[in-house]
Parts: structure tokens; sequence; C-alpha cells
């Protein structure tokens, strides 16, 4: 009897002490370890922040960052870190995803190469590291002629385009002599004699300010609109993520404008009327594929007697299947109601007429069709290409054109699309002004933090009608002006100024790679999404991604999100430079600035290889 009952009185005790353990595992786990995700990641004596071995191995990516409780709930001690094989990964773009989710897609189509976003559950909720040894870039201008090595760390195209002059590898750089497929002696020659083709005056191709946006289809690492800057002209140099990998992260890398994309099913996230000039040198695209769809796309994004540059073998070699692609070529041009503007040596440039009368002219019946009068050609996030032709509107076809100033009085000048919106000349020289002030607040703020070269590639997350980065337009800055998808198209005001940009949704991630921006302007935009009911969480991450280290996020929002930000910094490794109660009017007056910088961060990895 004693020892049953000693038994029974030990049983309470062991169960007690059991419970005790686990719930006191079970907190260490959840809120106290030290090796949890990113928690481990400590500011070094070297270069900012190293990390612990395994946690910078992580795989599971996608797993809850760590939380500690403060007085105002619980906010985020850290966020895991990506393992390093993602370094590159640019979300939408991921081919790993495709095949994971095993997504059916026509390769001959480049659907591969389009958007394929991943679903909530397969989000990276990580920090991207970045690779062993990143260096700060090299600073504008320097940069458009050389980057470091290490934050790129891809030679394949050196040696494969070695005889093109695309890229030279040479010690800790690599060095950009200017070359192209097409233009192996340097794009600035090339450039000059499209100019003299088209006859403008000293041989520059803006033509007096008259052309000022181009579009650069299988641009390479960028050289020929790296050099297109100095004539005032802005290409957007597009390219997809394809077997020249990193082309388009180059190109961002040294400073000049570029989006990953591609000519596949969707329409280019650019309204129509946009470009004063498409080019394709060897761009290796078959434009007589689905009844020329992909060059009906470029018509759509070209205004009234845009150009079309077309260097390639078609254009001038003599064998049976190229002749065949020249004739197909230009019978299709010519019911598009193109016409050769000039041709020499290996290069066509075609002109899209100024007015409708050639469209209405043409035959009943005739291929490709106009397109149907409901077809918005300026609805692009998502949507198919249409194989028609787009006609002018109403306006462009009175002026003979788009009535547009020469650059860079088109900056200022009141856009004539302003009145698709309902918008007043008045509207849009109060919005000018009002930005040119808060830019100069933001300078003001930042001028502790900066120097004349320390910002180049800059993104307006929320353009609305390009006003921010007109007030840059002193600065040795470009500007990626992005237009939510959910709101007015605006897109088409800011090209009509000389600017450009893309549409997009801040619910999914940028077609970029990580850190290719120096500044992010984020004007209430996290407010948007969180009333459309996306994660301000995801958006913070995607922020912390593309943007450089030691880069700057200037945020303008409510005080609610201010707060809701800073409770971030520490787990995104951003410090917070300046807070500022926006003062400047009646419409912004609830709204606070907040100026952060984030951290330069490497693993313990990168470390090592330094030591």
């Amino acid at each position: 009897m004693r020892g049953r009952s000693d038994g029974g009185k030990k049983k309470p005790v062991i169960v007690l002490v059991c419970v005790a353990a686990l719930v006191l595992v079970f907190i260490y786990l959840f809120f106290g370890s030290s090796n949890h995700g990113a928690s481990a990641i400590e500011y070094g004596r070297k270069l900012g922040l190293g990390g612990d071995e395994d946690d910078n191995k992580k795989d599971d990516t996608s797993s809850l960052f760590a939380v500690e409780e403060g007085s105002n709930g619980f906010t985020p001690r850290s966020f895991p870190v990506c393992d390093d094989r993602y370094s590159e990964l640019i979300p939408c773009l991921d081919r790993n995803l495709i095949y994971q989710m095993r997504l059916k897609l026509d390769l001959s189509l480049m659907e591969h190469y389009e958007r394929h976003c991943p679903p909530p559950e397969r989000r990276f909720n990580c920090l991207i590291p970045p690779p062993p040894g990143y260096k700060i870039p090299i600073k504008w201008p320097k940069s458009r002629d050389e980057v470091w090595k290490v934050n790129i760390p891809h030679t394949h195209l050196a040696h494969e385009k070695s005889d093109q002059n695309w890229m030279v590898v040479k010690g800790e750089k690599i060095n950009f002599p200017g070359g192209g497929t097409h233009f192996h002696y340097g794009a600035d020659k090339y450039i000059a004699s499209m100019a003299n083709m088209l006859n403008f005056p000293s041989n520059i191709l803006n033509n007096g300010g008259r052309l000022r946006t181009f579009l650069d289809v299988g641009c390479g690492v960028a050289s020929f609109g790296g050099y297109l800057l100095s004539s005032d002209i802005m290409t957007m140099s597009l390219a997809p993520n394809d077997v020249h990998q990193n082309q388009i992260q180059f190109a961002l890398e040294r400073g000049i404008p570029a989006y990953l994309g591609v000519l596949g099913t969707k329409r280019l996230p650019y309204p129509s009327r946009s470009f004063e000039l498409a080019h394709c040198s060897r761009c290796r695209i078959d434009w007589l594929q689905r009844d020329g769809l992909l060059l009906l796309e470029l018509d759509r994004v070209l205004r009234p007697g845009g150009y079309f540059a077309y260097s390639s073998p078609e254009a001038y070699a003599q064998d049976e299947e190229d002749l065949r692609i020249w004739r197909e070529m230009s019978a299709l041009v010519g019911r598009m109601c193109w016409t050769i503007a000039a041709k020499r040596n290996q290069t066509v440039i075609w002109q899209k007429p100024l007015t409708n009368d050639c469209y209405l002219e043409r035959e009943p019946g005739t291929q490709p069709p106009l397109c149907n009068s409901d077809s918005d050609p300026d609805a692009v996030y998502g949507v198919n290409m249409e194989a028609c032709i787009t006609q002018y509107s109403d306006h462009d076809h009175k002026t003979k054109g788009s009535g547009l100033a020469p650059w860079p009085a088109r900056l200022t000048s009141p856009p004539p699309r302003l009145a698709d919106f309902g918008y007043s000349t008045d509207m849009f020289e109060k919005d000018t002004e009002t930005w040119r002030q808060r830019v100069d607040t933001y300078w003001d703020l930042l001028s502790p933090k900066i120097q004349s070269d320390t910002v180049r590639n800059i993104m307006d997350m929320k353009a609305n009608m390009g006003s921010f980065a007109a007030a840059l337009k002193e600065k040795d800055v470009w500007v990626m002006n992005v237009v939510p998808e959910d709101g007015p198209n605006t897109l088409k005001l800011i090209y009509d100024r000389g600017l450009m940009g893309a549409v997009h949704s801040w619910c999914e991630a940028f077609s970029t790679y990580p850190r290719t921006y120096d500044l992010l302007h984020a004007w209430d935009i996290i407010s948007d999404i969180k009333k459309r009911g996306c994660s301000a969480e995801d958006l913070l991450l995607e922020m912390d991604r593309i943007l450089r280290p030691s880069g700057f996020i200037l945020i303008r929002d409510k005080q609610s999100v201010v707060d809701l930000v800073k409770k971030y910094l520490k787990a995104l490794h951003w410090e917070a430079v300046e807070t500022k109660t926006a003062t400047d009017s009646d419409q912004d007056s609830d709204s606070v600035i907040l100026i952060v910088q984030k951290k330069l961060w490497l693993t313990s990895e990168s470390l090592r290889d330094l030591e």
C-alpha cells in the first residue's frame, strides 16, 4: 500500500515538470532562439552585418519571421535570410517556379519568359542576400563603361560575345566597350549612322528634340540605350531573362534604364503611342509569326510618324531564305501602311503614317484588320496582344502627329492626352509645381547623406503624372515611373512628357533583379495596397529586394503607415534617416515623410571570401 501511495504522488509531479519543460521549450523556440532565421545576423566590424552559416543556408524560406512583444503588441524582430542561391531571385520570372507548379506553357510563344507570379503560399518571405564580396556600385557616369565583377559574377557573355565587344573582363571589373551584335565597333558610330540615314541635323538622332523616347527590343547589355543618353534620348532597353542571362542586370548596374520583358503573348506594359523609335539589332525575333502579331504590338506603342530601325541579315542578305523573309516582311509592313524612310547596308528604317488616311483607304478585307473601336489600346497589364492595327485618336489624326513639343519643353508642356482624364492645364501646372517643392524638401532632408553622384537609378512607385521625375531634370538620374494597374492609366501622360515607366501591380513583384535601384519613392502606395487587401509586409520585402545596399526609400504616407514601417526597420536592416510632417498642401496635410536607408549587410560566406 505504501509503494502504490508513493507512486500516485509522484505522477502529478512528473506530469507538471514535463508540461513546464514543454512550455519553456516552446517559448524559447518561438521567441528567444538566437538561431531563428535572420536573427543570427549581427553587426560586423568590417562591412556591416555578418550572419551564422547555418542560417544563411536556410532552405525553409517561407517560414515566419521572428517576433518580440513590444508596447504596441508584436513587432518583427527579424526576417530569415534566403539561401545564397536566391541572390538574384525575380519572383515573377522564376524558372524554378514554373517547373515546380508544372505550368503548361507554349515555349514557341515565349510564355516561359512572361510573368508567372507565385501564389501567397509559395512566396519567399525572406531577405535576398547580396553575392559574396558585394561592393557599392561604381558611380555614374563611370558605371556606363565598367562595373564590379563581384556584383554580377557572370562572365559567360564576355566569352560568348567576345568578337562583338559586348563586355570584357579586366581584373576585378567588367568593362563595356560599347559594342553590340550589329555594331562591333561601337554604338556611338552606329547611332550617328542612323541619324545620317534620316538626314537629321549634325547626325544627332534626337532631331532637335523631336525624338525623345525609344524602345530597344532584345537590347543585350543596353549599350545602344546607354550611348543615346548623351543625345537627350531616353531608351527603354527591353530583354527577357533568356539564354543571355543577366543582360538587364548588367544594364541596370551600369545605370542605364532597362526592363525585363518579352514579346510573347501579353502586351508590353506601355500605353499606345509611347515611343518615337523602336529598334531591333539582330534581336532574333520572328516578326512574321502569328499574322505579324509582334510587329503589330510595336505598331501599337509607336507614335504617329514613329520609326522602326531594323538591323538584320534579312535587310541585305541575298540567300533564298533571307530574301523570302524580306519579301514577306515588306508586304506585311506595306499593308500596315509603313514606308521605308531609309535603307543602307544592313539597316532599314521604316516609318509609320502620320494620320489614319492610309488605313481608311485600304481595300476591304485587307490583313491585318483595324482594331475594333471598343478595343482599348492603353489596357496593358496582363492583356493579350491583338493582331490588329490601332488607329490614331481624332486629335492625332487632325494634328498629323502627336502634337508634342520638342524636348526639353515637352517636360513641362501640358500633354494633349490630359483631356482623356478630364485634367485641366491648371491641374497639370499645379501638380508640376507641387512636386517641385516636395522634391526640394526631399533633397534638403537627404543632403547630409548624399553627394551629387550618390543616386542614379530611381523608381517612383506611384508616379501619377510624372511630376516627381520632372522635378529631377537637373540631376544626373533617371526615373522608372510606375503607374499602378488599378488606377488611372496616366502612364501615357508620363511618356508624353518625355519620361518613361511601366504599368504594374504592387501586390506582385516587379520585373527587375535584386539590388537595382538607388532610391524608391513610395507615395501612399503602402496605404493603397492595404486597401486592396494585399500584404504590406510582402511589399516591404519587395522594396528591400530591389533596393541597393545603402540605398534610400522616401515614404510619404499616413502616420499609421509610417508607424507600421518603423516597426519593421530592425527586421529589414533599415535605418531611419529623417521623419517630417508634410505641410505643403491641404490634400497632403495628414501625410508624414519617412526617409530610411538600407544597411549594407553581408552573409558569413561573403565575409569568409573577403578574408
